[in-house]
């Protein structure tokens, strides 16, 4: 990569552009970057890397403020870098974000973005290749080959660190040559291996927790037992889980000795079970004795009142038979009955549609005839009597079109008129609106306007504020300047008086006799006369000089004051700021009158526009509601004389059926009525004959059946029926007497009565109840210890199972725990010797190891060449010897001294021998980050301040040195202030400050 020409302007301490053309710098091959301090000799690489990458080296970039402060306010910042790389040529271009003066905003400034150009020159002539900062970043990142950490080590050599670098301790460079190489990846190799010994170190712990979990558990289970705490061989307490098989084997034991005490639990639970079960069987006898003994004497009582009982169970059962025989006719009676009431009540019926026909005036005496000829009649009218409805609902319909018709006018003319009103209001509201359209068309303009004469006004403002702050500022700097005239004329005066006084001095050291020491004559005939002492006059000019020097930073300080006050009146000038006061004053209030009356015309427009919007809007309505109202009423007046034609029809046909009725409904009504009463006379008729015949069938089986049920009448049987809840209660009462002699009868033949009458024949009675009472409480105490004997036969038994689970799962935990322990193992020793632990003697981490290496090449490529800056004499090598004290190796760097063929430490160096080394060790960095980029080939060096530590000599052989680096094309800039450097280079770019700003130019210095 090397680089043609730069272009800087507004950037950094460059106000105006400055153009350096490196391939006439290069020609000599070596070229000198002067100038003095702080004149912008670093602010010209900061230009090359912010041109390439964006942005400036190191922490300057934190700072971000690139344009310069001594630019005009308009002048916009720009950096432009040709350069070639890969056997292409290109042009960058670069504008980083600023502040513009702005004419319209209120805080005077509008924020630029950053602006980014790439140009390639193809055939002869520059092509665009892209103005988007992302793509120009990528391609220049693949044309380079190198990262900005990596170009600023490669091409701009930083001397400072690697002075430091060179007199540091070995534990004190892992900082700096992780930052040149950025072996942070190594870093987090070693956390990601520490943290997985980590993660496997808490596998085995949590495997190990589990182990005495369950060591723990099996204890619990020998305590749960309520045993003695001498366990199994001496003990119930768990051993430690890490111990060979001691574990597996006391869990064993353990095991075999809750075995023996479920054994041993269990025979005693059987001997409590079968003592329990004796009791209870002697218990069970006794009380069955006690209740045979107790039943019999019931069954005895209840045999006495049995007996007593039977008389009145005879008599019911007597009656209870005669009841029944009667109820065998109650049919036959019911039937004779009911049969002679009907025929009674038909008769009556009869007698009553007789009647009914008569005071209708209808024939009573033939009234199916009758029935006849008025259903005719009434099948008749029914037919015609939808014509009727038809023809009313005609009327109907009629009556409703007229009236539709005559609602549909009245609406079309109150339609006309409200549409007449609206029309005039239109009109005047049109009329208001046709002035007030072009005033309201200027609000817009007028409320601009206004804006920019507010803004004027505040322009004006803060520029006569700011001329009052230049008038002060220009005072200052007067003063000041007056102040340093006067400082430099004093000090002049006191050199000009030491000057002349300087011919007394000479003349009082002066011998007769003794040649001059100025004319060499060996007679002084005039003697000059010291006017002071040399030691006075020298102490008031160094007063004076200190004096001039302050006056002479005071008179910066107000000039950098003045500046600045003078920059910011000329941009607020720029932007009108220059403007009379009174006269932007009228025009603000102009324009607010203007903008006002505008916007009251605006919102005058807006209302009237938006009722004549709304008017027409409503006329458009009341034209649609007028024609529909004179369409509707057109409608309904035609069809109101349509139905009138079908009426007149219908009406002149059912004239003829109606009679003396006013509606065919009515005779049909009437008609339907008559039909009613001849249908009911009938029917009556009719039940009244078939009732007689139902009587007379229902008394002949009567007087049958009542000599086959032993009754010679129906009323003697009548009086034997009995009432439903009569029978109920004597069918109850048999029922129970007879259930209480089978129940007796079974209860004497069961065989606990039998025994018990056999027992208290033989006079063997049942215990008494307190002696019961005793038994029954020695068999609940017997009861209740087998079964506090059973639980803890089964407590025994579970811990026997839990023990055996406990043992395998543990055996099964110990098992899978191996692998994870050995992982722990070999990852704990891993993540040792990664960070410098363990068995790591050297004290050396992961990264430690890559950057020894790391700097094993540099020391090798730094001593090629300081080999030839030391005449031959030093070379620098890498030490990987151990640290004292246990202190981490592997960082070392010695000087070998070829004259004596000792190593030293590199503090041991000269200054001047100390900046040769950290030369060669940067320059020697330079080569391996070179090659790290893939053999990117670097044309163009910088390389940094300290040759003021040479002698001549080592001068001599430093540039020797450099100028080796020039083989093959490559340039080399070097940064310094010496003032031999400026002699023995003569291609050099000065850089010189000033003022209002820094200027670069190219001096071609005649050969020393």
């Amino acid at each position: 990569m090397r680089i043609h020409r730069l272009e800087i302007e507004a950037f950094g301490p460059f106000a105006d552009a400055q153009h350096i053309d490196f391939d006439h710098l290069a020609s000599q091959g070596l070229f000198l970057l002067n100038g003095a301090t702080g004149a912008g000799k670093t602010s010209i690489l900061d230009a090359i890397c912010f041109a390439l990458y964006g942005a400036v080296p190191g922490a300057r970039q934190e700072g971000k403020r690139l344009r310069s402060d001594h630019a005009a306010p308009t002048a916009e910042p720009r950096v432009v870098c040709e350069f070639s790389a890969r056997g292409r040529r290109f042009e960058v271009t670069r504008s980083p974000a600023w502040d513009r003066p702005s004419a319209r905003g209120r805080n005077g400034f509008t924020t630029q973005q950053a602006k980014t150009l790439l140009r390639e020159r193809v055939a002869g002539a520059w092509k665009e290749k892209s103005s988007r900062n992302d793509e120009v970043g990528a391609e220049l990142s693949d044309v380079l080959g190198m990262d900005r950490e990596q170009f600023t080590r490669v091409v701009m050599l930083p001397q400072g660190d690697f002075a430091a670098f060179l007199r540091s301790k070995a534990n004190d460079r892992l900082e700096l040559l992780q930052k040149l190489f950025g072996t942070e990846r190594f870093e987090a190799v070693e956390k990601q291996v520490g943290r997985l010994a980590g993660e496997a170190a808490r596998a085995v712990e949590d495997n190990a927790a589990g182990l005495k979990l369950l060591l723990d558990r099996a204890a619990s289970e020998w305590d749960n037992l309520g045993l003695d705490h001498a366990g199994p061989d001496g003990g119930a307490e768990a051993p430690a889980s890490d111990a060979a098989a001691a574990p597996e084997e006391w869990l064993a034991d353990l095991e075999t000795a809750v075995q023996a005490e479920r054994d041993r639990r269990e025979a005693q639970a059987a001997a409590a079970e079968a003592e329990a079960g004796r009791l209870a069987e002697k218990l069970h006898a006794d009380r069955d004795k006690a209740r045979r003994h107790a039943r019999l004497a019931s069954a005895m009582q209840r045999r006495v009142l049995l007996e007593l009982a039977a008389p009145r169970a005879l008599e019911d059962k007597e009656r209870l038979g005669r009841h029944r025989r009667a109820a065998v006719l109650k049919g036959h009676l019911d039937a004779a009955a009911n049969a002679a009431r009907k025929h009674s009540d038909a008769l009556f019926a009869v007698e009553e549609s007789r009647a009914r026909l008569f005071e209708a005036g209808l024939d009573n005496a033939n009234p199916a005839a009758a029935l006849e000829s008025t259903k005719t009649a009434v099948a008749l009218v029914e037919a015609r009597v939808s014509d009727e409805q038809r023809m009313e609902d005609i009327a109907a319909r009629i009556a409703q079109k007229l009236g539709e018709q005559a609602t549909a006018n009245a609406a079309a003319q109150q339609a006309q008129q409200a549409l007449d009103a609206l029309a005039d209001e239109e009109s005047a509201v049109r009329a208001d609106i046709e002035p007030l359209e072009p005033q309201a068309a200027k609000a817009d303009d007028a409320e601009r306007a206004a804006a920019d004469a507010f803004e004027l006004v505040e322009l004006v403002s803060r520029y006569a504020r700011a001329a009052g702050e230049r008038d002060a500022a220009e005072a200052r700097h007067a003063e000041a300047r007056a102040a340093s005239q006067d400082c430099r004329q004093e000090w002049l005066d006191l050199r000009e008086a030491r000057l002349a006084n300087a011919a007394g001095e000479l003349a009082a050291a002066l011998m007769d006799g003794e040649p001059c020491a100025v004319c060499g004559s060996p007679e002084h005939p005039h003697p000059a006369v010291a006017a002071q002492t040399a030691l006075s006059i020298a102490h008031d000019e160094e007063q004076a000089s200190i004096r001039l020097e302050a006056s002479e930073q005071v008179l910066v300080r107000t000039a950098g004051d003045l500046s600045s006050a003078e920059q910011l009146l000329a941009g607020l000038a720029a932007q009108g700021g220059a403007v009379d006061a009174v006269e932007a004053q009228d025009r603000l209030e102009l324009a607010k009158a203007e903008a006002v009356a505008a916007r009251a015309a605006a919102r005058r427009l807006a209302s009237l526009q938006g009722r004549q919007d709304e008017l027409r809007r409503r006329m458009e309505v009341l034209r649609e509601e007028h024609a529909a109202s004179v369409a509707a009423a057109g409608q309904a007046g035609s069809l109101a004389e349509l139905l009138q034609e079908q009426h007149a029809g219908l009406e002149s046909e059912l004239a003829g059926l109606k009679l003396d009725f006013s509606t065919l409904r009515a005779r049909l009504a009437a008609l339907v009525e008559e039909r009613n009463l001849l249908q009911a006379a009938v029917e009556a008729g009719q039940q009244a004959v078939q009732a007689k015949r139902s009587s007379e069938d229902a008394v002949a089986a009567l007087d049958k059946a009542l000599p086959e049920a032993g009754f010679a009448s129906s009323e003697e049987a009548r009086r034997e029926l009995l009432p439903a809840s009569d029978v109920v209660a004597l069918e109850k009462s048999l029922s129970d007497f007879d259930h209480e002699a089978a129940r007796l009868d079974e209860l004497f033949a069961a065989e606990d009565l039998v025994l018990a009458g056999k027992e208290a024949a033989a006079g063997e009675l049942p215990p008494a109840e307190p002696e019961l009472a005793a038994a029954e409480t020695q068999a609940a105490l017997a009861a209740k210890s087998a079964r506090d004997l059973v639980l803890s036969a089964s407590m025994a038994g579970k811990a026997v199972l839990t023990l055996s689970r406990i043992r395998s799962d543990y055996v099964e935990l110990a098992g899978t725990g191996k692998e994870p322990r050995e992982r722990a193992r070999v990852l704990a020793g891993l993540a040792d010797t990664l960070r410098g632990a363990g068995e790591n003697t050297y004290r050396m981490s992961l990264n430690s190891y890559v950057l020894a290496a790391r700097l094993e090449q540099v020391a090798a490529a730094a001593s090629e060449r300081l080999v030839t800056m030391s005449d031959g004499r030093y070379t620098l090598h890498h030490s990987d010897a151990k640290a004292a004290r246990g202190a981490k190796s592997g960082l070392g760097l010695e000087v070998v001294d070829e004259w004596t063929g000792q190593r030293r430490d590199t503090s041991t160096l000269s200054g001047g021998e100390s900046f040769m080394a950290s030369l060669s060790l940067a320059l020697g960095l330079a080569d391996v980050v070179q090659q790290e980029a893939g053999g990117v080939d670097i044309e163009t060096l910088f390389v940094d301040e300290g040759f003021g530590s040479l002698d001549e000599q080592a001068l001599e052989q430093v540039m020797d040195a450099l100028e080796g680096l020039r083989a093959g094309g490559r340039v080399v800039g070097l940064v310094s202030h010496v003032a031999e450097m400026k002699q023995r280079i003569t291609s050099q770019l000065q850089v010189v400050k000033g003022r209002h700003g820094s200027t670069v130019k190219v001096v071609e210095a005649a050969p020393a």
